[in-house]
């Protein structure tokens, strides 16, 4: 587990705290708004988000500012959990009446810009969970923020993640579950000349598999296709250089 503490990204201190002894487990959410596709290859921008996020939940005015960042755990697209509120601490992110039941884990990905939780993250995410159970006393229940309450949070792509399970990148699934497969049938096919924040993301991710000659840019061109060609390659599929369902899973790497 690559856990980063309140010292270590600067957090301010909490204004109170409320002891939580122990919950069912815990509340899986997104950022909810738009997440630059950089931060899949610039970590530092990770610190700065989680810091972002803390202040926004502690000088926000409706209806009132909160003690401290919302949530018990935030995971970055590079597989850290940072530390929020931590174990034993009352979340604030579930929503009104929510909070005593299940501790709040954030993913840092958003509706726009960054919207596919690469692996990493979806390890950091499994780690954070172990480690709220193992240290907050926190149960076994996996849900997402929209169970019980009327929000599109996580998104789509980490609630079906949640209702597959939750499992780790490479984790058999449970019998029945389709996770990999209903994702990427959400994922349009992409092929040179084609544009748009779905680009982006395929960009994103292939920097971060070291084409940095890819520029994050939204627009699929040359250096795009020869870059997917390799992933492709690598991956053991048709290197046809059309990020489609065959793909997706590989820059995923949840194969």
């Amino acid at each position: 587990m690559k856990i980063i503490t309140r010292a270590a990204w600067h957090a301010r201190p909490p204004r109170s705290t409320s002891y939580l002894a122990s919950a069912r487990g815990m509340k899986i959410h997104y950022v909810g708004e738009h997440v630059p596709i950089t931060l899949a290859d610039h970590h530092d921008q990770c610190t700065s988000l989680v810091q972002g996020i803390q202040r926004e939940h502690m000088n926000r005015t409706d209806p009132e500012p909160w003690a401290d960042i919302g949530y018990n755990a935030l995971v970055c697209p590079h597989g850290y959990v940072y530390v929020g509120r931590g174990p034993h601490r009352l979340p604030a992110a579930n929503g009104p009446g929510l909070n005593s039941g299940h501790y709040a884990v954030c993913g840092l990905v958003g509706d726009s810009g960054l919207v596919v939780p690469p692996a990493a993250m979806l390890d950091g995410l499994r780690d954070a969970i172990e480690w709220l159970r193992r240290t907050g006393a926190a149960g076994t229940e996996i849900k997402g923020h929209r169970d019980g309450y009327a929000t599109s949070c996580p998104g789509d792509r980490l609630y079906r993640w949640v209702c597959a399970g939750a499992p780790r990148p490479g984790d058999h699934p449970a019998p029945g579950s389709t996770w990999t497969e209903d994702l990427v049938e959400q994922l349009p096919t992409l092929r040179r000349g084609d544009r748009g924040e779905h680009v982006e993301s395929v960009q994103g991710l292939l920097q971060a598999r070291s084409h940095l000659e890819v520029k994050i840019d939204g627009s699929f061109g040359s250096a795009t296709e020869n870059a997917v060609r390799a992933v492709q390659r690598w991956g053991d599929v048709d290197d046809d250089g059309i990020c489609g369902p065959a793909t997706w899973p590989v820059l995923l790497r949840v194969q």
